[in-house]
This record gives C-alpha cells, structure tokens and sequence, in this order.
C-alpha cells in the first residue's frame, strides 16, 4: 500500500475514504455558524409595566375597599368590588412573574426611572382626603371621578405593553386589561352624567 492511501491499482482505500469524510464534517460542523442565543423571556417594557402596574393597583385599591363600606349607589359599590376581586387576580399573576424574573415588585422611586412613560398622574394623598371628607352622593361623584382618571392611566400603561413588551403572556394580560378598564370606564362615564 503506497502511503498517499491509494492502493496499487490506483483506488482509495475505503479507510482513507472514511477519514476524509469525518475530516470533512467535523471541519463543516465548526465552520457552521453559532445557533443565534434565544431573546430574553422579558425585556424592561414587560418589568415595567408589571411594577407599574402594581402600584397602580395599590393606589385604586384604597378608593374601592372605601368605597365597597361607604358607596350609596349599587351601581357604584358593584363595580367597586369587581375592581377588587380583578385587582387582586392580576396582581397575583404580575408578582409571580417578577419574583419568577427576580425583579423587585416596585419601580426605582427615582423621578427619572419613569422617563418616558407619560408622567402618568398617580392617587395623592389629597385626592384621598377628599375621598374620606365627603359622605352620599358626593361621596360616589368622588369616586367615579378618582376611578375615571386612575383607570385612564391603567390603559396607557397597558397600551405601553401591548407595543414594547416582549413576554407574550404579559402582552395579553395587558390586552385584556385594555379591554376590560376601557367597559369599565364606559360604565363610570355612565354613573357620572
């Protein structure tokens, strides 16, 4: 056997073959290409809007556990305890899913943290002493009044997701809640004419 693998006759020998071809693909295995690393499972859209939206919740929870005692109006104290039992199904699901991502369930108190998301208008502590000074019917005007914009500022933080988030459950949490505060709106706007 001539040790350039051919035989006398001229042929390749099926073992110098067979090494060449292992050559061949291991060569052509590391040449590929590196599969591409996955996305993140989330990205600071999805985190945020959770956290955000968490507070959010906090905040109208004190007017609805107020106004579930103190509402006269049925229509008024209906709606009051939907928000609640909503509230504290989603925010189960959002503090799961931040503790899942290790993230904190609140946002950077820094001013600058929420650059860019509209400085949306949260509850003061003024508009709830307003909330516990009236009584009757002004007491259910105060809180439609307080609901109407805390729920407005719900949806533009939904809609913040729906279009920059990444976590595609937390996308349609936040459809949902789109379309859930916008009846839930219409239904105050209702109550307030």
């Amino acid at each position: 056997m001539d040790p350039s693998g051919f035989s006398a006759d001229g042929r390749v020998t099926v073992r110098r073959l067979f090494a060449a071809l292992l050559l061949v693909v291991s060569l052509a295995g590391c040449s590929a290409a590196e599969p591409a690393t996955p996305p993140p499972a989330f990205n600071a859209t999805d985190v945020m809007f959770l956290q955000m939206s968490l507070d959010y919740i906090r905040q109208g929870d004190q007017v609805v556990a107020t106004a579930e005692k103190r509402s006269v109006d049925p229509r008024v104290r209906a709606l009051v305890t939907e928000l609640r039992g909503q509230w504290q199904s989603e925010s189960g699901t959002m503090e799961r899913w931040l503790t899942g991502w290790q993230q904190p369930p609140s946002a950077d108190p820094d001013a600058g943290a929420h650059a860019g998301h509209g400085d949306l208008h949260s509850l003061r502590p003024a508009d709830l002493g307003d909330l516990e000074a009236t009584k009757g019917a002004d007491f259910d005007r105060t809180v439609v009044s307080l609901l109407l914009g805390h729920l407005h500022n719900c949806v533009e933080v939904s809609r913040m997701e729906a279009t920059g988030g990444q976590y595609p459950p937390a996308r349609k949490l936040a459809e949902t809640m789109t379309t859930t505060r916008q009846d839930q709106i219409q239904r105050l706007l209702a109550l307030a004419a």
